[in-house]
């Protein structure tokens, strides 16, 4: 049994945990119970009886059938409620808001989350429909610009071995040629994704360095189509200036506002 600080894992818990994040990855695919029980390992009748608890009390769903199963309501309730309550995404929106009334493009706010980079906040662009994220999605941080800026503020030995997972034919496949990007974008100060997460899609990643090593950062995405070399040079410029004052208005290993410091 794995331990967490010294106190022994529960079982039951950790399985309940387990069962939510695999619904929440599969996104608009729901699953049969004899899938979920396979995939966790648990018996057929364990699973059953903790799904339909689960539906009981909304963090799971299920068709009219009884068949399928997806992740309920009071995830979303939940998640809501950690963006309400964390003091950096408040503090951070209004920049947000500032940088996509200047730029006219998709910007976001990011946390790295393990070998992952999870979206807190987002401001879509009005010249395009194509949704390229959404608060709570998570990306492999190697193809993103959000990703690639908060990998540059760790050491490369750091980076797990590899192969890398491939979203497009542009994406990292190796640590020594994710090694070598990150190097250029210490160098340079910001990352850059040119089409290794989404075709099609340009960003430019910011870290935020209120915490050592930084956890947050800040990107703009835009389209191939639409970026001019004089599109790139403002961007650049104007991501640098909504970091240096989000940088300015959040404490350093504080939470902002006197508010609990979350570790």
């Amino acid at each position: 049994m794995s331990e967490s600080g010294g106190v022994r894992e529960v079982k039951s818990a950790a399985r309940t945990v387990e069962l939510l994040e695999l619904l929440a990855a599969r996104g608009d695919r729901p699953a049969r119970l004899q899938e979920l029980a396979d995939a966790l390992a648990v018996p057929r009748s364990s699973m059953y009886a903790l799904l339909q608890t689960l539906v009981s009390r909304g963090w799971v769903r299920t068709d009219v059938s009884g068949s399928l199963y997806g992740i309920g309501i009071h995830a979303l309730l939940t998640g809501t409620s950690y963006l309400d309550s964390d003091p950096r995404v408040r503090a951070v929106r209004p920049y947000l808001d500032e940088a996509s009334e200047a730029l006219g493009e998709t910007i976001h706010l990011g946390r790295l989350d393990g070998r992952d980079v999870a979206y807190l906040a987002t401001r879509e662009s009005h010249e395009y429909l194509r949704t390229i994220s959404r608060v709570g999605r998570r990306l492999p941080a190697h193809v993103a610009a959000l990703g690639k800026a908060l990998l540059a503020e760790r050491p490369d030995a750091d980076l797990p071995e590899g192969p890398y997972e491939a979203l497009t034919p542009r994406s990292h496949t190796t640590r020594d040629t994710l090694a070598a990007d990150l190097a250029e974008v210490r160098g340079r100060g910001y990352s850059i994704d040119r089409e290794e997460g989404v075709t099609g899609i340009v960003g430019f990643g910011f870290a935020l360095r209120y915490d050592t090593p930084a956890q947050d950062a800040v990107s703009c995405s835009v389209p191939v189509a639409r970026l001019t070399p004089a599109h790139e040079t403002r961007i650049v410029a104007v991501m640098r200036e909504i970091r240096a004052k989000i940088e300015a208005t959040v404490p350093g290993g504080t939470a902002h506002g006197g508010s609990v410091h979350w570790r």
